[in-house]
Order: structure tokens, then C-alpha cells, then sequence
């Protein structure tokens, strides 16, 4: 409900005076997504009957975006929404905890769960204020639409794009709605993949930017972010694009440097990243390689539950523990070459190693992953979209995994 209050403190003006003819309602946006998916995983590795060997649930999403424009004059106000449902289809004690539902304290699945959130919004030339709602999508905390329902932060956001190119950005979160819950929570870190339950923070503060330029083939990133009284931690990052003939070469390279904050909630973080992935495309054809290492004392950390954008972390394992290194070799195909338009796959392998486990050997971790996507393009189904995911991850130092999910998305555009 704080969110609420803080938007309308700051609203101040009658709702009549935004609702101005102009921009407000004439650029207004609203769509709705339906989601249907189907996720479970297999712990191969645990066994006994005090321990949960699968996690396998269903559920049916709805997720209503509305976006309006901004009312005319100097200062343009306007006002987003963001509304949630999840159903539960198919669920049990003994298969929860799949991050699509949330667990009552009965150990059952909720049979629903719905939220609405508001952003009130104000413009100055290229420079744009939100409070409320929010979704940021930066490196220091990415946005991670992974399961039935996005995640969202509350508190303000401030980015400025005066200069061509450029873009800066800084923010203020004070609480987060995770993906399959309803309420605000406060914030809590992962270190590789351990939620750090034991401390929790009611801030991430967040600064950077980033510029684009040479025809925007070519950017850089400098960004910091601080989950407070737990760590801070810096980002450098580049990205380049270059036509060689028939092909397009890119490159994405990045470096994490992360210590403890403030209090020392969770003691000392000692965790530098490095990570790169080339590719190659010609046609239809996109191909990767990507090498990702950790140094220091400690996995590395981020805002939970959400994956990061190292370059061998996927929804599955992480790549990230303690002083790992790590290969990736991926090949995605586009089959509109062959004049399938909306069919694309993907094959990936990564492979870790070098993972200090702190039990006195080597753990190492292996995975492979396939997706496969369609996008219905003509006919009464237009617009469907189908993805289905198969995985397979192997570890000697955590939970071995086979992982299935399969996920029907409907659009509308309302406005």
C-alpha cells in the first residue's frame, strides 16, 4: 500500500488536470498477455523421502500493461499501470517451489494471486521521473520475465537521454514483488545460487549509463549498484557489431567488481567476473562462443531470484560460484531463411569447472539447454506464441537437474 501513498502524494494535481486533451490519452498504450506454463524439474540426484525430488507446476497467467502519454506543456505528467493474475492449474505439496505459484503456509500452492501496480511519470525534454511500479532492465540488476509472472521493484526511477547517444540513469528501490507473489517483500541477496535468507535490505541504489555510437554498432556501459548494508558492486561493459561480408561479427565483453556495503549483513564479498561472448552470423546462422571466470573469495552476487547478464549464466545453473571458469558454445537458427518465418531454435552447452566448493575438492558442472520457438504469423491463431524448453544440468557440488517447460503466449493489443 506504500506505493500507493507516494504516488499520490506526488500526483498533487487533480487526475482531471493530467486527463488534458493532448498526448495523455491520444499515445496511450494498453495490451494484455496471456500466459499458459508448464514447468518441471527433476532433482535426479535426491533421493529419501524427507527431501523434494521434483518440482512440477501449471498455472495461467494474465498480465495487463497500460502506458499513457504525457500531458502537453513544458513538464508532461502520465500515469502506467500494471496489473497481474496467476491461476493455478496443476500443483502439490510434494511439487511446489517452482517459482510459478506462491507457497502457503500449509506447504499447498495458492490457488491465485493478483496485483496492481501504478507509476506516476514526468517528462522534461529527454528526461523522464517514475515512482511507483517499476521493471528496470540494467546490468547491476536485470530485468528477469522467467516464469508465469514478471517481477517488479517499488520506489523511483530518473533517466535523461539529452545528449545523443547517451543514456544515463539512476534509481531508488525501497521493496520488490517477486515473480510468484502478490505483496512487497524487502530485498535479499544470491551469492552464485544460494539465497542468502539470513539478511535482508529495504534499498538498491542504482547509477550508470550508457553510449552508443558508430552507428550505434558500438556501445559502452559503466554502471554501480548497491544492495545496501549487503554490497555494492561496479560494471564496465562493451559491445560491438561488424559486417565482414556476408557475415556480422559481435562481440560482448563485461567485468563485475563486487564488495560488502555499509553493515556487512552477510560479512565479507570478495568477487570480480569477467565474461565475453563472440559471435558470428550469416543468414540464419548465429554462432557463439563464450568464456565467463570468477575470482576472489566469494560467488557472485545479485539481487534474488534474478539471472544477470554474465555471459555463460542461463535460467538454469549460473556458471558463477566461487573462483569457476567456464566455456559456452551456442548455435541459434532463424528458420525464416528457409521461409518459416517465426520459427527459431537454439542448442547450448556450458561447461564450469575450477569451482571452489569449500569442502576440499573441485566441483565442476556441465548443461546443456534446447529451445525451440514459434510465433504464429497469419490466421485466427496470429500472434500465439510457443516455446518449449528441455535441459539437462549436472553438478558434483549441487542438485543435478532435467528441466521441461512449455509456455503458450496470446497478446492483445487493447489500445
Amino acid at each position: 500500500m506504500h506505493t500507493q501513498r507516494i504516488w499520490l502524494a506526488l500526483l498533487g494535481a487533480p487526475l482531471a488536470a493530467m486527463a488534458d486533451e493532448g498526448g495523455f490519452f491520444k499515445d496511450s498504450t494498453a495490451t494484455l498477455q496471456a500466459r499458459n506454463y508448464y514447468f518441471s524439474r527433476d532433482f535426479s540426484d535426491i533421493v529419501g523421502a524427507n527431501q523434494q525430488s521434483r518440482a512440477e507446476e501449471w498455472g495461467q497467467g494474465f498480465i495487463l500493461t497500460y502506458k499513457s502519454g504525457y500531458t502537453p506543456g513544458p513538464v508532461g505528467f502520465g500515469l502506467d499501470a500494471l496489473g497481474t493474475l496467476g491461476l493455478k492449474l496443476d500443483s502439490s505439496p510434494d511439487r511446489v517451489n517452482t517459482g510459478l505459484l506462491p507457497v502457503k503456509d500449509d506447504g499447498r500452492a495458492a490457488d491465485e494471486y493478483s496485483r496492481l501496480g501504478l507509476t506516476f511519470k514526468a517528462r522534461l525534454s529527454k528526461t523522464e521521473l517514475k515512482v511507483g511500479e517499476l521493471q528496470p532492465n540494467l546490468p547491476v540488476l536485470a530485468f528477469s520475465d522467467i516464469r508465469l509472472l514478471p517481477p517488479s521493484y517499488q520506489g523511483l526511477s530518473l533517466s535523461a537521454s539529452e545528449i545523443s547517444g547517451l543514456t544515463l540513469q539512476a534509481g531508488h528501490l525501497t521493496s520488490t514483488r517477486l515473480r510468484n507473489e502478490a505483496g512487497d517483500e524487502k530485498m535479499i541477496a544470491m551469492l552464485g545460487h544460494m539465497p542468502q535468507r539470513g539478511a535482508e535490505s529495504d534499498a538498491f541504489n542504482y547509477l550508470g549509463g550508457d553510449y552508443a555510437f558508430n552507428s550505434n554498432r558500438t556501445s559502452v556501459s559503466l554502471w554501480h549498484g548497491q544492495l545496501k548494508d549487503i554490497y555494492a558492486q561496479d560494471f564496465v561493459g562493451f559491445k560491438h557489431s561488424q559486417p565482414v561480408g556476408s557475415w556480422v561479427l559481435g562481440a560482448n565483453l563485461g567485468y563485475y567488481d563486487a564488495r560488502q556495503d555499509g553493515d556487512q549483513l552477510l560479512g565479507k564479498i570478495d568477487n570480480q567476473a569477467f565474461f565475453s561472448l563472440l559471435s558470428a552470423k550469416r543468414g540464419g546462422h548465429t554462432f557463439y562462443v563464450g568464456y565467463q571466470a570468477m575470482y576472489g573469495d566469494s560467488a557472485f552476487p545479485r539481487v534474488f531470484a534474478n539471472i544477470t547478464p554474465l555471459g555463460n549464466e542461463v535460467p538454469t545453473y549460473e556458471f558463477a560460484y566461487t573462483d569457476e571458469r567456464s566455456w559456452q558454445v551456442r548455435y541459434d537458427y532463424d528458420f525464416v531463411a528457409l521461409g518459416l518465418t517465426g520459427l527459431t531454435t537454439t542448442v547450448r552447452y556450458i561447461s564450469g569447472d575450477n569451482v571452489n566448493t569449500g569442502a576440499g575438492y573441485e566441483g565442476k558442472d556441465r548443461e546443456r539447454d534446447l529451445d525451440i520457438g514459434y510465433a504464429v504469423q497469419s490466421g485466427v491463431l496470429s500472434g500465439l506464441g510457443i516455446r518449449v524448453r528441455n535441459v539437462m544440468a549436472r553438478s558434483n557440488y549441487r542438485s543435478d537437474i532435467d528441466e521441461n517447460r512449455l509456455i503458450l503466449s496470446y497478446t492483445w493489443k487493447l489500445l
